[in-house]
């Protein structure tokens, strides 16, 4: 009989709606808290598990005491082998890691755990390699590519991988980013190590790749192009990258470079929002999002811009969104489509087909996004 692990960083992606740019740390997590942020990861690991439900009689699955795997396994009807203690509502990374250590003693055969880079990269530092792993992405940053596209395709990925059905493993980066850093509007981001994961590129996200210095005159060309369709009275939603700060800087304004900003009449009206002061803002008035694409990833929605949460996306509505990429960023995907994980199955299914990207000054290509 296989052995599952499952680890549950229950904190992961609490500050993503509430614009705080990560969850590492306590005085964050308190800070999240009282802005009201709710917990999302033991809904992305159900989902994940849903799709492992028909082999719960053929596996075994271990893993720690109440929200640190527990709690969900028991939800979808597993009868989970629990191993470890936590004090409840105070989990840390040691216990990721004290976790992670005890699963390889057991002798687990795949490792499925929700988080972001930083819970990557406690597992990677607990196991080095030793086992293979699989990440269902909660994290408000993801840029390792150890994590399937949703919580949906690890389940698949790690059901087919149990089953024998895909048996190679590859090895795939742990990467993070320093999230004081990240909250001053810098991004500085290392590679901390590789794990083993199983091989099936359709499930898997991949790592984040940067923008290349030569896309600086394609970027201003796209700024151009946006600004000039600027309509007086309207809210413009800024999504955090390089390419949306050109808009920015083609107005003459200042905005974050990792944040959501809003833009009105060509002038800053918020800097760095979240989720509830972009819905006070944009209330009653019309609104407009313009985001780009997460360059090898290919995520419009759900990667570092939570903020633009599904309720923020349904009150501006599917056709005011704008999608801005350079030609070279888009030809980092090698075709695949994009992306969207909103946290809301139903609105990414609204968002799947065919949409229209600004891709130079008065230039559009037509490309598929689809649900993750």
């Amino acid at each position: 009989m296989n052995k599952l692990g499952l680890i549950i960083n229950p904190v992961a992606g609490i500050g993503g709606r509430v614009g705080l740019k990560g969850s590492d740390g306590v005085e964050t997590l308190m800070k999240a808290r009282e802005l009201g942020a709710t917990e999302i990861a033991q809904g992305r690991a159900v989902e994940a598990l849903k799709r492992l439900a028909s082999l719960k009689d053929q596996i075994e699955l271990i893993t720690y005491p109440g929200e640190m795997g527990e709690d969900a396994a028991k939800k979808v009807g597993f009868n989970p082998r629990i191993i470890g203690k936590i004090k409840k509502g105070e989990t840390t990374s040691k216990d990721t890691k004290t976790a992670a250590s005890e699963m390889v003693f057991l002798g687990i055969d795949l490792i499925l755990f929700v988080g972001g880079d930083g819970t990557a990269r406690d597992i990677c530092e607990a196991i080095d390699g030793s086992i293979p792993v699989l990440g269902i992405p909660s994290g408000v940053k993801i840029h390792s590519g150890v994590y399937a596209v949703s919580p949906a395709a690890a389940g698949e990925l790690a059901s087919k991988y149990l089953r024998g059905d895909i048996t190679s493993v590859q090895q795939s980066e742990v990467m993070d980013i320093d999230e004081e850093a990240f909250r001053e509007n810098r991004l500085s981001a290392r590679l901390y190590g590789y794990l083993r994961v199983p091989q099936e590129e359709a499930y898997m996200q991949g790592s984040k790749e940067a923008s290349s210095i030569q896309e600086e005159e394609n970027l201003k060309a796209i700024a151009a192009d946006l600004v000039e369709d600027m309509r007086p009275d309207v809210f413009y939603i800024l999504g955090p990258g390089s390419t949306i700060s050109s808009v920015a800087k083609h107005i003459g304004i200042e905005k974050t470079l990792l944040g959501v900003d809003v833009v009105q009449n060509k002038k800053i009206i918020a800097l760095d929002t979240n989720e509830d002061q972009l819905l006070m803002l944009i209330k009653g008035g019309k609104a407009k999002i313009i985001v780009t694409v997460i360059g090898g990833q290919g995520f419009v929605f759900g990667r570092g811009n939570q903020q633009i949460s599904p309720m923020v996306i349904r009150t501006v509505g599917k056709d005011n969104i704008i999608i801005a990429a350079t030609p070279a960023k888009l030809a980092t995907l090698h075709g695949k489509p994009l992306l969207v994980d909103t946290g809301d199955s139903y609105l990414d299914e609204e968002l799947t087909g065919y949409t229209r990207i600004v891709t130079d000054y008065g230039r559009r290509v037509v490309y598929r996004i689809k649900a993750s």
